[in-house]
C-alpha cells in the first residue's frame, strides 16, 4: 500500500510538472508576434535572426524586431562575414522588415570598404521606416541622403560619426530631436545663391555636439534650440584660401555647457550667454592663416565677452600667442569664474587674467608660461583673488626657468587664502642632469603668506 501510494504521488508530481509545461509552452505560442519581436529586439540582430531554425512558428518572428544593430567586425560563428556575405545579410533584413517604424537603428562598417551608393541606399531605407534612434559609423565617402535625413519627424537621437557632405537646407525642423552628434561630415548649402540665414530648428534638443566639421558656405547657420542645455562645436572653415564671413547662431536660452574647437573663422552667436556655467574654448591656426591674427583677436575677445559670466573656463591655444601676444589686453571682468584652465599663456596675460577674475578658486596652468618680463611682477598690483579667493594653483609642464620660479614664488608670497599648490614636472626633466631635490629645496623655502598652504610635487610626466 505504502508503495503504491508513493509510486501515485510520483505520477502526480510527473503530471503536473508536464502539464505545467504545455501550459508554458501554449502561452508562448499565444504571445503576438510583434510581441515576441520586441522581446527579441534585445538581442544582437544577428542572433536575432537565428531564431528563424527554432521551428516553423519561427521563421518570421524576428521581421518584427524594432532594434537594429550592424557591424562589420563582430564575429559570426567564430569568424568575421566576407563582405559579399554581409551586404546579403543587411539587405535581407532591410527587405523582409515587418514593422513600418524601428526605434533604433545603428551601422558601424569599420572592416570593408562599401559602394558609397549602397551606405546611402541602407541609411534611406531606415529613415523612410520612421527610425527614432540613428547612429552611423563609417570612414569612407558617402553620398548622404540630406533629404530623407531633415523629412524624418520621427528621429529622437542622431549621430553620425562619418565622412560625408550634407546639404542644409534653408530651412528644417526636426520636431523630436533631443540628441544630436556629427563628427567629420561637410555641411554646405542646399542652395549656394541663397542670401539668407539657414535655419534648423530643434524644438526638444537639449545636446548638440558637432566634432571636426567643415562648414563651407557664406550663408549663417542659425540652430533654434529652446531647450538646448549643451552645445559642444568643433567646426573649421573652408579648406580654399577663401574668407569666410559667415556666422554660426545659436539660439537657446537655457544653455549651460558650452565648447568650441577651431579657428575662429566664423563669428559665434549666443541668444543668452548669461546661462552658460561651464564653457571650454580652444583655439588652433593654420600656418597659412596667420595673416588672420587681427580678426582672430577681434573674435576671441568677442567670444570671451560674450561668456563673461562662466563659473568654470578651459581656455588652450595652440600656435597662437607666439603672433598674437596682445589677445588678453582686453579682457572682459569675469565676475563669477570660479574655475580657471590655461595654456600657452604669457606672464603679462595671466596677470590680466587674474586681475579679471575676483572670485577665482581654481587656476590650472596646462603648460606653465613663457616670456614673462620680472618688471611686470614687481610693478603689478595684488590680483584681488589672490587676497580673498584662490585656493588651489596647479601648475603642469614645470621646467625650472627662471621666469616659473619667479612666478611661483610671486604666487606663494602673495596668496593669502591658498591652501594646495602643485607643480607636475615637465616630461624632459627626467633626461636632465638638474637635481630635483635642490629644486623642491628652494620652492619650499620660499615665503608663504598662507599659513596652510601644502605644496605637493608631481612626478615627471607629459602631461
Amino acid at each position: 500500500m505504502d508503495s503504491c501510494a508513493v509510486s501515485m504521488e510520483a505520477i502526480a508530481k510527473e503530471l503536473t510538472r508536464w502539464q505545467a509545461k504545455v501550459e508554458e509552452r501554449d502561452i508562448i505560442s499565444q504571445i503576438h508576434e510583434s510581441i515576441l519581436g520586441h522581446i527579441l529586439s534585445f538581442l544582437p540582430t544577428m542572433e536575432a535572426v537565428r531564431t528563424s531554425v527554432l521551428s516553423k512558428g519561427w521563421i518570421d518572428v524576428w521581421t518584427s524586431i524594432t532594434n537594429l544593430e550592424f557591424n562589420d567586425s563582430v564575429l559570426s560563428s567564430g569568424k568575421k562575414m566576407q563582405k559579399e556575405q554581409y551586404v546579403f545579410f543587411i539587405n535581407k533584413i532591410l527587405l523582409h522588415l515587418a514593422n513600418l517604424s524601428t526605434q533604433s537603428f545603428s551601422l558601424c562598417l569599420t572592416s570593408y570598404h562599401y559602394e558609397p551608393s549602397l551606405v546611402s541606399a541602407w541609411i534611406s531605407s531606415i529613415l523612410e521606416k520612421g527610425v527614432q534612434k540613428l547612429h552611423v559609423q563609417y570612414s569612407d565617402k558617402v553620398h548622404f541622403p540630406s533629404h530623407s535625413l531633415f523629412s524624418c519627424n520621427s528621429l529622437v537621437e542622431l549621430a553620425l560619426q562619418m565622412t560625408c557632405t550634407l546639404c542644409v537646407p534653408t530651412f528644417a525642423c526636426l520636431p523630436n530631436l533631443q540628441t544630436l552628434s556629427i563628427s567629420g561630415i561637410k555641411l554646405v548649402s542646399e542652395s549656394p545663391t541663397y542670401s539668407k540665414d539657414l535655419i534648423l530648428s530643434f524644438p526638444l534638443l537639449k545636446v548638440f555636439e558637432a566634432k571636426g566639421c567643415e562648414w563651407s558656405t557664406k550663408q549663417n547657420l542659425c540652430i533654434q534650440a529652446p531647450l538646448l542645455e549643451k552645445c559642444s562645436i568643433s567646426v573649421w572653415t573652408s579648406l580654399s584660401n577663401e574668407s569666410c564671413k559667415s556666422s554660426i547662431k545659436i539660439f537657446s536660452p537655457h544653455l549651460t555647457d558650452f565648447s568650441y574647437e577651431g579657428d575662429l573663422e566664423q563669428e559665434i552667436n549666443l541668444s543668452n550667454p548669461s546661462s552658460v556655467q561651464t564653457a571650454s574654448v580652444v583655439i588652433v591656426i593654420d600656418e597659412d592663416r596667420k595673416e588672420n591674427m587681427g580678426k582672430l583677436g577681434f573674435q576671441l575677445q568677442k567670444l570671451l565677452t560674450q561668456i563673461r559670466e562662466v563659473e568654470r573656463l578651459k581656455l588652450l591655444l595652440y600656435k597662437v600667442l607666439v603672433d598674437a601676444a596682445g589677445i588678453f589686453t582686453r579682457l572682459p571682468a569675469f565676475e563669477r569664474l570660479t574655475y580657471q584652465q590655461l595654456n600657452e599663456v604669457t606672464g603679462e596675460a595671466l596677470l590680466n587674467i587674474l586681475h579679471n577674475s575676483p572670485r577665482l578658486d581654481t587656476l590650472v596652468l596646462q603648460n606653465g608660461v613663457f616670456d614673462f618680463n620680472k618688471d611686470a611682477l614687481t610693478s603689478t598690483s595684488v590680483p584681488r583673488c589672490f587676497l580673498s579667493s584662490l585656493k588651489f594653483f596647479q601648475f603642469k609642464g614645470f621646467s625650472v626657468l627662471e621666469h616659473e620660479l619667479l612666478l611661483a614664488k610671486f604666487v606663494m608670497a602673495n596668496a593669502a587664502v591658498l591652501e594646495q599648490m602643485t607643480i607636475c614636472f615637465a616630461f624632459w626633466l627626467q633626461y636632465s642632469d638638474i637635481d630635483m631635490e635642490k629644486v623642491k629645496e628652494q620652492i619650499l623655502s620660499l615665503p608663504k603668506c598662507s599659513s596652510s598652504l601644502m605644496i605637493q610635487f608631481s612626478q615627471v610626466n607629459g602631461s
